[in-house]
């Protein structure tokens, strides 16, 4: 890297320092102000930011590790996800609005009642903030570190770096972040990430292009990929010509197999613990101005992250593929790109827009993992009557307490493509009961319990202890079995523990009214309308589901030369968008407020 390069950068630090201290007077005032911005977000702002909270430096490493070792259609492990954002928008986005809460375990004891409530609160908060939150962060700073090695930027300064050294600059920028994170709160942030999303998604494409047109176009560069693999990298799905419907038939060929696939699209995305929207999101959800523009930040956030982010990325594997067909770490081969083909500038600008995306990721992370420890611990728990200057101090040193655990934790990380399934599998199996909570009555604290500790203890055991790496080497296999032992424990937990009360029960459905046949004896008893038709609700997500991948489908189809998918893709995507619109356009009688007569 050159002068100019590094001028680029610092000037990036300069103004993402100044944006963020400029916005410290607006976190200052009280909790609400410094976790959830004072509920004043409009739906773009909140909607970018929740992409930039998905897009951190690890993302484009961790997508040409997988397409390298995978093939394109290794990426259902996140694509997955898509199906339940698409649900988050129709579903919950209103729901998390309505409840008014600072973070998603302040809704436990809105939901539930009594001392299991309580248990259950802490437990979450605990386990959100600093395990699962400082995994996080921590193999985002293990991105960055292998991103400091690839593009020799310590070399470039005449330095001699140590494996100490790089990691310490690391931990270096996640105090950088730590300074405007802890001073603005939640706007500093989101302003931030606004910003920061554009630059990285500019810097992307940038990467995307030139590599593409230094190898010779696209149509020199599909058939040097396709022979530097045995597997099918370029197929979408693990479909091959053959005799089964359609004349097609399943196949390993495509890098991973049936039952991975079929556990990605049928099991992971709903039994995952952001089925419901998940805790940075959710904040955002909280902060926004109102409902309707809760659900329209969902759209914004799933047409930046899946539309608008996928393509850059895998076009960039595949040149990394073809470039560099033998290399060890194939993570390695995104920062490799940049530093063998990109001009002085260019160069400094997408290294800028890297951490850009590192910074996001890290900053919000902070702040959400912050509000656990503030909001749901040392609140509720320790300091009840704590005042609101006293709340936005202890948010401030929370968030130190999680930056100082994610630096813990980038050192014991190796490898980013696994810690993201660690991420995963001491994720999954609570995701059902996230869902049911709002929709039966009959789903209790000690159920959501069992299952977040139950998926939390077997996801670890089937992922970092010897042994189980072979039992379970198909991933969707372990999707599948910690989803099942979960299930049938918080099943039975559920049926041997009351319910929670009526009174908790009642409030609980006053307050957000959710829809469906789980509710209708709470809706007898208060004589409240609920606020949802599911089966209306319902149609929606299938429309919306069909114009979300098959707009994503149809640009990859196109772009890689795949005509008949391009095709079937973009019709796929008109007829859902067709439909959604005549969905949108039936009229909806208003509901009765409570309290009001209609």
């Amino acid at each position: 890297m050159q002068s100019i390069d590094w001028l680029i950068i610092l000037l990036y630090l300069v103004v993402t320092m100044g944006v963020g201290l400029h916005l410290s007077r607006k976190a200052s005032k009280s909790l609400e102000d410094f976790f959830v911005s004072g509920r004043s977000l409009p739906w773009w702002l909140a909607g970018t930011s929740m992409a930039a909270t998905t897009f951190s430096i690890d993302t484009p490493l961790y997508i040409c590790g997988i397409v390298a070792t995978r093939g394109i259609a290794g990426n259902w492990e996140w694509w997955s996800f898509g199906i339940s954002h698409i649900v988050l928008i129709y579903i919950f986005s209103r729901l998390w609005r309505r409840s008014e809460i600072v973070t998603d375990a302040q809704l436990i004891e809105i939901r539930y009642g009594g001392k299991m409530a309580a248990i259950l609160r802490a437990t979450k908060a605990f386990l959100f903030a600093v395990p699962i939150n400082c995994i996080g962060i921590g193999y985002a700073m293990l991105a960055m570190v292998k991103a400091v090695d690839a593009l020799e930027l310590w070399q470039s300064l005449g330095f001699d770096p140590g494996e100490n050294l790089k990691l310490w600059s690391v931990v270096g920028v996640s105090l950088f972040v730590l300074i405007y994170c802890s001073f603005a709160g939640l706007w500093g942030v989101v302003t931030t990430d606004f910003f920061q999303f554009f630059l990285a998604i500019f810097g992307a494409i940038a990467v995307s292009i030139i590599a593409v047109n230094d190898v010779g176009g696209i149509r020199e560069l599909l058939p040097r990929v396709q022979q530097a693999k045995e597997f099918d990298v370029l197929s979408f799905v693990p479909l091959t010509r053959g005799d089964g419907f359609l004349g097609l038939t399943w196949s390993d060929a495509a890098g991973i197999t049936a039952t991975t696939f079929s556990a990605y699209l049928l099991v992971q995305w709903w039994s995952f613990r952001r089925s419901d929207g998940g805790g940075e999101f959710i904040q955002r959800l909280a902060a926004a101005k109102d409902e309707a523009e809760a659900e329209k930040s969902a759209w914004c956030f799933n047409i930046l992250n899946y539309i608008i982010r996928t393509w850059p990325w895998i076009l960039t594997a595949l040149v990394a593929i073809a470039v560099y067909p033998n290399l060890e770490d194939p993570e390695l081969g995104y920062p490799k790109l940049m530093l063998d083909f990109l001009p002085p500038a260019m160069l400094g600008l997408v290294v800028a827009s890297l951490l850009a995306a590192f910074m996001s990721t890290v900053s919000t992370s902070i702040n959400w993992g912050a509000s656990y420890l503030t909001n749901d611990l040392y609140l509720r728990f320790l300091r009840p009557q704590a005042s609101q200057r006293e709340l936005v101090f202890v948010g401030q040193i929370a968030s130190v307490v999680v930056t100082v655990f994610g630096a813990v934790a980038a050192f014991l990380a190796t490898d980013v493509a696994t810690v993201f399934r660690l991420v995963i599998a001491i994720g999954t199996g609570p995701g059902l009961v996230l869902i049911l909570r709002w929709f039966w009555w009959r789903v209790n604290a000690a159920a959501e319990l069992a299952a977040m500790v139950t998926g939390f203890v077997i996801g670890l055991i089937t992922s970092v202890f010897p042994g189980f790496d072979e039992i379970f080497s198909d991933f969707g296999l372990r999707l599948a079995v910690i989803s099942s032992i979960t299930a049938i424990v918080w099943i039975a937990v559920m049926f041997l523990t009351p319910p929670e009360s009526d009174e908790t029960l009642d409030e609980f459905y006053r307050r957000v009214r959710p829809g469906g046949i789980g509710w209708r004896l709470q809706q007898k008893r208060t004589g409240v309308e609920p606020s949802q038709n599911l089966a209306q609700e319902f149609l929606r997500i299938v429309a919306a589901t069909l114009l979300l991948f098959g707009s994503m489908f149809a640009i990859g189809g196109f772009l890689l030369l795949q005509s008949l998918t391009g095709w079937i893709a973009l019709v796929v995507a008109v007829t859902g968008g067709f439909w959604l619109r005549q969905l949108n356009k039936r009229k909806i009688l208003p509901i009765p407020r409570p309290g009001l007569e209609e």
